[in-house]
């Protein structure tokens, strides 16, 4: 098995700008197609992670071409439309081609009758109602992880997913990272025993900054439709993310647009943990945990937290801020996966095993690969709406324990929390008008 060339370590040191042209393993599963069998694709939202990993992965598949773009800062709109014509026009005597259309409204972008599927890459507070809308009109949907915010939302994006027979992919790389991808496979196969004990990590990178004064919007940015669903704000530059740059944004920081570390990596590690576990469409029975918020500041995000899950397998699991892994711990031995490329076990016998014909495989394609080969077959994606609800709750309920301060019982089948009025009305939330779900 081969491991992905672009990992996610090297995305975070590339540059968007520079990087579109570069090679992406997504092509080696690709055969050439005519252009009348191209998926097309939109792109919605092409700022730090749509520029620099998400329009390049595409760009570079033969089977794929992507025809819109659609951003609410139009410095990255034109940058994403430029890259894109100059890409495909590489090979023209004038260097360019033109024809990616752009958009400051995703609803417009949605209208066009001629765009197979899209890539939801904006900032987590617009994924759910992106997803559902994409989805009733039409669209198949790759979306960034977390894809949601709420429980609730989560449940939403499935159901509709399911009733109108479309095609979702929940952005994540971690099931095609190799060792994270053997260590699951050895532990579905037996090769541990019968695991009892779960253990995953994430990097302690939130951190707090003071109350920022009010600013004049920057001109490229169309700051109401940024907010979309989430309450009104004053402008300020860490609120959002720098302007005309590709730096790190400030929204990843404010619990109105995103959680934080909690769901952000925890989408990725505790996906694995679900996979292994069997549990990828359910979830756990308990949950405990405490965290440390900032105690002021715009930036309000979890710094740090130690969470505690029980499934109805008999199986515990801890999460918590430390390195980002996945450990599985078994009666017969235990396999422990780093990122971002190293697996290690409690014997050779174990980690050199080799998964026979006839034993469960998993299949190791690129996130993006399998992706348009599900769009092109009709299939089921590695990770769709329903596991990735799943994960994203998973990280939810420990996020609603460490807020309450006391262990809950959870329902996986009815997800509802047991006997817990104040725990149930946190599975949901309020959008600013006229959004809603």
């Amino acid at each position: 098995m081969t491991k992905k060339i672009i990992s996610r370590r090297s995305f975070l040191k590339s540059t968007a700008a520079t990087s579109l042209a570069l090679p992406y393993i997504c092509t080696a599963y690709s055969p050439a197609a005519p252009a009348s069998d191209k998926i097309t694709i939109g792109m919605i939202g092409v700022g730090r992670q749509g520029i620099s990993s998400n329009i390049k992965a595409f760009l570079s598949m033969p089977d794929v071409r992507v025809v819109s773009v659609c951003d609410v800062d139009s410095w990255r709109q034109d940058n994403a439309v430029n890259a894109v014509n100059k890409y495909y026009g590489k090979n023209n005597k004038t260097g360019k081609a033109k024809g990616c259309r752009a958009y400051s409204d995703f609803r417009e972008l949605l209208a066009q009758k001629d765009i197979d599927a899209v890539m939801i890459s904006t900032p987590d507070h617009w994924h759910a109602i992106m997803s559902i809308m994409a989805v009733k009109a039409g669209k198949d949907v790759s979306c960034e992880k977390p894809i949601t915010m709420t429980i609730e939302e989560g449940r939403i994006i499935s159901d509709t997913v399911k009733r109108y027979n479309k095609v979702f992919r929940t952005d994540s790389e971690f099931r095609s990272e190799s060792n994270f991808h053997r260590a699951a496979e050895l532990v579905v196969n037996g090769r541990i025993g019968k695991i009892h004990t779960i253990k995953t990590g994430v990097p302690a990178g939130d951190i707090a900054c003071g109350n920022e004064p009010d600013m004049a919007v920057p001109p490229d940015l169309n700051y109401d439709m940024w907010l979309g669903p989430a309450p009104v704000a004053a402008y300020t530059e860490k609120r959002v993310h720098p302007p005309r740059s590709y730096g790190r944004s400030g929204w990843m920081r404010v619990r109105d647009y995103c959680d934080g570390m909690v769901t952000n990596w925890g989408t990725h590690l505790n996906d694995i943990a679900q996979w292994g576990n069997g549990t990828e469409r359910s979830g756990p029975v308990e949950v405990e945990g405490h965290g440390e918020y900032p105690k002021e500041g715009l930036w309000d995000v979890l710094l740090n937290f130690d969470i505690k899950y029980k499934f109805a397998n008999g199986v515990k699991m801890t999460y918590k801020t430390d390195q980002p892994y996945t450990r599985f711990e078994g009666t017969k031995g235990w396999v422990h996966a780093d990122y971002p490329d190293k697996i290690t076990a409690s014997s050779d016998e174990i980690l050199n095993s080799v998964i026979k014909p006839e034993e469960i495989h998993f299949p190791l394609k690129c996130e993006k690969r399998d992706f348009i080969d599900a769009v092109k077959t009709r299939g089921n994606t590695l990770e769709d709406a329903e596991v990735g609800h799943r994960t994203t709750s998973l990280c939810h309920l420990g996020h609603i324990a460490i807020q309450l301060g006391r262990k809950l019982q959870w329902n996986p089948d009815k997800e509802i929390f047991i006997n817990d009025a104040q725990a149930n009305r946190m599975l949901s939330k309020s959008y600013r008008m006229p959004w809603k779900l």
